[in-house]
């Protein structure tokens, strides 16, 4: 199944770059997680870029002895991650990536913008969900010894905008992450991306973070890390195809 979703890519690219082969958007098909739709591209909240869905997959959690889905969760990234990261990733196979905690890293840190959407499967209230989050964040930089006042006020801001907020099966949770170092949050009781943001926080570190705990090397969603490795390895082949297309003309 990673073949074909490798080759899928491969052949809509091929397609594309014999027609044009100065093209250099990445083709992308939309997944379906645990009934939740990811469209292909996303513009995101604060932002008029239009991201292109580099993979997505299931977050779940043991409930009572048994294991629950609990969030869909959908990484969006900019066209132009393909070009920054291929350079190093090109070549290496989906479970080289999937196997590689720098090459996530790179994701995470990468100058450019990327979009997380978190969708429920199961009812969570906001506090739920933000005390979770900021806990593991929280725990991560103390434990780096990176813990300052700066980053306790992005904490502060970033709970406070979960507080009154109730999640429904369905309704999502948009997270901007733009490569000057503000992070974008913003709430829909779908999946539409919302064209209004509800706050931005001007704290890298914490837009890294909330990033890094989810695709990260102790990232909750082990299905979104795997789906990311498979489509980019794809896209990266993708590169290949371009060149040598663009050499023989």
């Amino acid at each position: 199944m990673a073949a074909t979703g490798v080759q899928s890519v491969v052949e809509g690219f091929r397609t594309q770059a014999t027609a044009n082969p100065e093209a250099v958007t990445p083709v992308v098909r939309e997944l379906l997680v645990e009934g939740v739709a990811f469209p292909a591209e996303a513009i995101p909240p604060g932002s008029s870029k239009r991201l292109f869905l580099g993979g997505a997959g299931a977050r779940g959690i043991e409930i009572g002895g048994s294991f629950k889905v609990v969030t869909a969760i959908g990484v969006y990234l900019e066209k132009t991650a393909v070009q920054a990261l291929g350079g190093q990733w090109k070549g290496k196979l989906p479970a080289e990536l999937a196997g590689s905690a720098d090459f996530f890293h790179q994701i995470v840190t990468g100058r450019f913008e990327k979009l997380t959407r978190v969708s429920m499967i199961l009812p969570l209230t906001g506090k739920q969900y933000s005390e979770k989050v900021a806990s593991n964040c929280v725990a991560a930089w103390k434990a780096a010894e990176a813990y300052t006042n700066e980053e306790d006020e992005a904490i502060k801001n970033f709970l406070e905008a979960f507080e009154t907020m109730n999640f429904r099966p369905g309704s999502s949770i948009f997270f901007t992450h733009s490569p000057q170092g503000s992070f974008t949050i913003g709430f829909s009781e779908d999946g539409a991306v919302p064209k209004a943001a509800v706050v931005v926080i001007e704290n890298e570190k914490l837009s890294n973070a909330i990033l890094e705990s989810i695709i990260g090397e102790k990232g909750v969603s082990p299905a979104a890390k795997q789906s990311l490795a498979h489509r980019m390895s794809g896209l990266f082949l993708c590169m290949g195809v371009k060149e040598i297309i663009s050499e023989a003309n």
